[in-house]
């Protein structure tokens, strides 16, 4: 039997997307979705494209929804929403996925990054950090998931090889990110107008975003003791992706890029969503695909290691990651629903 969902905030970019994932999904089945502003308007109408999938299924207001009823509850809120709403939401809901950022990083971290204290501290440690690639062993039916940021994801994908086989330094790791306008989500902002975002490349965060702390969190658990990391987003006039490009330094001698490759291939030899190739990623290969493009060289002339991933952010940087970790939690087949691919050009 489905089991029965709600998704929290459907009306924002991410939940849109969880949305039309869902849709194809044979063991998961969208009963309710919530968006307070648009409150007795037809998916449909708002999401034409969703139309197909969802002829009569209406937003409704958040205090409309009858939680006992629900097996599977999707929180794709604003940031600091879902602190208030899941001590509410424990021992009504028995499966809880959150997408924003409120349950990866334990509270002391929290409080550094996102400078406040957390308003549901004492749930924290019954979330797991819901990236599969590294954290599976954590993803069992007693926990609920926290999904990764877009940027921490690319970032820790390009880089988990390395430190789990202890091959690069863990301080004086770079990482530049570039992603799409569809990133600052679905809200209006002064930078994601057309006029400020077309033409333009920008740099943000500088020094201070809030998933360096996250990154460093992933990471470390990967490599096991502290990693370090310099990070820098940038946005880019393009609607999807994110392309991470990290940069570090070598712990051990005699590499060469197909040492490194042969390291990534067999490092991902069995994730169904992680593609390594030799080609440079790109953005576009990923679109609308829960697929990762991973790439590694090495640089003799200045002794450094670069390497690349290259996801679509709305779907293996949010959704579709949401529903890979959601379905190891069920203990589901890892890729159930999610093995479509990306458009072509």
């Amino acid at each position: 039997m489905a089991y029965r969902t709600a998704i929290l905030g459907a009306s924002g970019y991410t939940g849109a997307e969880l949305l039309r994932l869902l849709a194809a999904h044979p063991e998961i089945t969208v009963v309710s979705a919530t968006a307070n502003a648009h409150a007795g308007q037809r998916v449909g109408d708002l999401y034409p494209a969703l139309d197909p999938a969802y002829p009569k299924l209406i937003f409704e207001d958040l205090s409309q929804i009858n939680f006992e009823e629900i097996d599977l509850a999707f929180l794709a809120l604003p940031h600091g929403e879902s602190q208030n709403l899941v001590p509410d939401l424990v021992g009504q809901v028995k499966h809880i996925t959150d997408l924003a950022a409120d349950f990866r990083l334990p509270a002391s971290l929290y409080k550094e990054w996102y400078g406040e204290d957390h308003r549901a501290a004492e749930l924290i440690n019954d979330f797991a950090y819901g990236l599969p690639e590294t954290f599976r062993g954590r993803l069992n039916p007693e926990v609920f998931v926290a999904a990764p940021g877009c940027y921490p994801t690319a970032s820790a994908l390009a880089l988990a090889p390395l430190l789990a086989h202890g091959m690069i330094e863990s301080k004086g790791i770079i990482i530049d990110a570039l992603s799409g306008i569809s990133g600052r989500g679905h809200g209006l902002s002064v930078e994601s107008l057309y006029s400020e975002a077309n033409e333009n490349a920008n740099a943000y965060g500088l020094l201070t975003h809030r998933h360096t702390g996250e990154i460093e969190f992933s990471l470390s658990h990967v490599y096991g003791s502290a990693v370090e990391v310099l990070f820098t987003p940038h946005l880019v006039p393009m609607t999807r992706g994110i392309l991470a490009t990290c940069h570090s330094i070598p712990a051990v001698e005699g590499l060469t890029s197909q040492r490194l490759l042969d390291l990534y291939n067999d490092y991902y030899a069995n994730e169904p969503f992680v593609i390594v190739s030799d080609n440079p990623p790109a953005t576009k290969s990923a679109l609308g695909s829960n697929f990762a493009y991973v790439t590694a060289r090495y640089d003799s002339r200045t002794n450094s290691i670069l390497t690349f991933a290259a996801i679509d952010n709305l779907v293996k940087g949010a959704a579709g990651q949401a529903i890979q970790a959601t379905n190891c939690v069920l203990g589901l087949p890892e890729a159930l629903g999610l093995l479509g691919l990306g458009l072509t050009p």
